[in-house]
């Protein structure tokens, strides 16, 4: 199936530049939010999308335009589902809040719409049967920065679609993703999988004592080649939910570390407003952080 018209559900950082990357490779987008006030705030984060268009892609001033002619924003869901051919949830993290939202879709979107979700915590089945179409549904993961950190990880839950998930395969690489199909459910699909215990093993070191940040992080960096360390890939994930994921942590398995790093990241920077590259502040300091540095990794 080709899709034409793609709606947008959540207008929050990451629906917005999903939204933008999208109207920027072609389609007609439309934004939905709840009020007139979530998508006003979505305009102006579209907005201070185009300059990194420019720096980042070398967009030229007409193409953003013409991007930016492709837009729609409706807080009416009925009027923003009327015409869709696929919608992308970006709505909160919460599963009482998406199994309401897809109730409510389910109602206003067209029979062949297919519903995809950008949730990073929820696996798709847990919330397949308030969509009325599980067959039609399933997950598109989008990374944050996605005009660089370019991955689409399309993940399956039991029952959808085989043409389905290859259809979203095929958009995510129309939106200049690079697409990366998962076969089963996996809880933090393949990037999180691999990425959340580097970053929680990193916190563990650092909350007890083993080594400072800027040490923890040239060693990753100089061990591997990687152009960042740790901290400062939470300071792009944001401090914020690094604090949710641990506190969360040790709830549930009452591990004293996990503790420990939610209390050092909600006293020492969530309270503060701390919380990594988009407030210029976290471990480290934007937008001149000392990893980029000529002489960090030096001898």
């Amino acid at each position: 199936m080709e899709y034409t018209n793609i709606l947008i559900a959540g207008s929050g950082v990451l629906g917005s530049q999903i939204a933008f990357q999208t109207a920027f490779h072609g389609f007609a987008v439309t934004v939905y939010d709840i009020n007139d006030e979530a998508l006003n705030r979505a305009k102006e984060r579209i907005e201070q999308l185009k300059p990194l268009y420019q720096a980042d892609l070398g967009a030229t001033n007409e193409a953003l335009e013409a991007a930016m002619a492709r837009f729609t924003f409706q807080s009416d869901l009925a009027l923003a589902a009327a015409n869709a051919d696929l919608v992308i949830e970006s709505v909160p993290e919460s599963l009482e809040i998406k199994i309401d939202f897809y109730q409510k879709l389910a109602l206003a979107a067209p029979a062949h719409t297919i519903f995809a979700t950008n949730s990073s915590t929820l696996l798709p089945s847990q919330f397949a049967h308030a969509t009325g179409r599980p067959e039609q549904f399933l997950a598109l993961h989008f990374a944050n920065e996605i005009w660089k950190n370019n991955t689409a990880e399309i993940m399956k839950h039991a029952t959808t679609d085989e043409h389905v998930f290859n259809d979203v395969v095929a958009f995510a690489k129309q939106i200049g993703m690079v697409a990366l199909p998962l076969q089963k459910e996996q809880a933090g699909y393949i990037v999180n999988s691999l990425l959340v215990p580097l970053l929680s093993s990193a916190q563990k070191l650092l909350v007890t004592g083993i080594a400072d940040i800027e040490t923890i992080d040239k060693t990753w960096m100089v061990a591997t080649g990687a152009p960042v360390g740790p901290f400062g890939m939470l300071d792009i994930v944001g401090i914020n939910t690094a604090y949710h994921i641990a506190r969360t942590r040790a709830e549930h398995t009452g591990d004293e570390a996990y503790q420990a790093v939610a209390d050092l990241l909600k006293n020492d920077y969530v309270d503060q407003g701390k919380l990594g590259k988009a407030t210029g502040e976290g471990f480290y300091t934007y937008p001149n952080p000392s990893y980029l540095e000529p002489g960090f990794l030096k001898p």
